[in-house]
């Protein structure tokens, strides 16, 4: 009784404190994932201090900072900046939506003809898209304050990362070691997993996201240089996109390529094809295979349909804890193959081959008396009476 309740109360206490930390569960997964990427340089600048951990752990955090969050605040002003004039812009006719379609209708107009009769209109479509970024402009007007709401909220989410990091940076070997006594895996189980986890976060990250920014920068610069309008913000969608292995930035510039030859600008469409696949996508097939599948040791296609699938299951965050899942699930099942599979074979195995051999033998020794001289004496010295 003694132990069933306390093994009871355990697991309620820790479920009950696994609630309290929902609400702040992703706050928490991005301080412990910055936690793995940065301990590295974290533990370089505690040695070149003298071991004073709190410090470095400032001066680590204050990197972060400079490195990740202050560019991406910028570069989050600047896009809205761009997604209010782009929008401006369609409501008073500077951007013209159907440009592209009149072109494409006078290039192939039996095309569009078989469009129309199985009820896709070209007009009715470039009426919708203007619709569309009128009702999304008017949208953002009117829901300003939650606006601000969502950016005071995402604030205190990343100070609340911030503040836990500290603590992960400065006591994060502690809290690991503290883990492997704890947990009743064994100890070598626990440190492969750990191990494991620290792979699949390094290189998810710093893969990944490294990929992205490189990719969304060059498709930005080549749009700035081409002169289409929102630079800055197509770069940030294709750097979004380019999360995602195999589809990616050719959802953005792809369809660019396609209306600069529609509005008569051949060689500038042309030009967008070449660094699109010759810079853009080389740098998605050389970096991808090198910077992740190498370090995850998964195949693109799992790395796929895991990052999808932590997408659906939890936002921008499944992005990390997708192939993380993955990769854990993929080690726990080798680790069952070594504890168990092994040792099942060697049992069933072992008494398949003794069942083997013992049918075989009457078989075998049949056969030695048959091919035997018929006249040779037998085993227990009498003469062999057959025919």
């Amino acid at each position: 009784m003694e132990h069933v309740f306390f093994f009871t109360l355990l697991i309620v206490t820790t479920l009950a404190f696994l609630g309290l930390l929902n609400a702040f569960i992703v706050p928490v997964f991005w301080a412990i994932a910055l936690a793995v990427v940065f301990e590295p340089l974290n533990d370089r600048v505690a040695e070149l201090l003298g071991g004073r951990g709190g410090v470095a752990s400032i001066m680590t955090i204050l990197l972060v900072l400079v490195a990740i969050v202050l560019p991406l605040t910028l570069i989050g002003v600047v896009v809205s900046g761009e997604v209010t004039r782009l929008i401006t812009a369609v409501e008073d006719g500077s951007i013209d939506l159907g440009r592209g379609i009149r072109w494409a209708r006078d290039q192939a107009p039996l095309l569009f003809e078989y469009a129309e009769r199985i009820g896709l209109e070209p007009d009715g479509l470039r009426e919708r898209l203007s619709n569309m970024a009128i009702v999304t402009g008017q949208w953002i007007a009117g829901n300003a304050v939650t606006v601000g709401q969502s950016t005071v909220r995402l604030f205190v989410s990343v100070m609340l990362m911030i503040y836990i990091l500290f603590f992960l940076l400065k006591d994060g070997h502690e809290i690991v070691r503290r883990l492997v006594q704890i947990l009743p895996l064994g100890d070598e189980r626990e440190h492969q997993l750990f191990g494991r986890f620290s792979e699949v976060v390094r290189a998810t990250i710093r893969g990944t996201f490294v990929i992205s920014a490189i990719q969304g920068f060059i498709g930005g610069v080549a749009f700035a240089l081409l002169g289409i309008d929102g630079a800055i913000l197509w770069g940030v969608v294709m750097a979004i996109l380019s999360l995602l292995p195999v589809v990616g930035a050719v959802l953005v510039w792809g369809p660019a390529a396609g209306i600069l030859i529609a509005n008569g600008d051949l060689i500038k469409g042309i030009g967008m094809i070449v660094i699109g696949i010759g810079v853009i996508g080389l740098v998605d097939n050389l970096l991808r295979p090198l910077l992740v599948g190498r370090d995850t040791r998964m195949p693109d296609y799992l790395i796929l349909l895991a990052t999808l699938g932590g997408l659906a299951m939890f936002g921008a965050t499944g992005l990390v804890i997708g192939p993380l899942i993955a990769a854990l699930f993929i080690t726990l099942w080798e680790m069952f193959e070594q504890s168990y599979g092994d040792r099942e074979y060697q049992r069933y195995g072992a008494a398949a081959t003794a069942a083997e051999a013992a049918t075989a033998q009457p078989a075998a020794t049949d056969d030695a008396s048959t091919l035997a001289d018929p006249g040779s004496p037998s085993t227990d010295g009498t003469a062999d009476t057959r025919d």
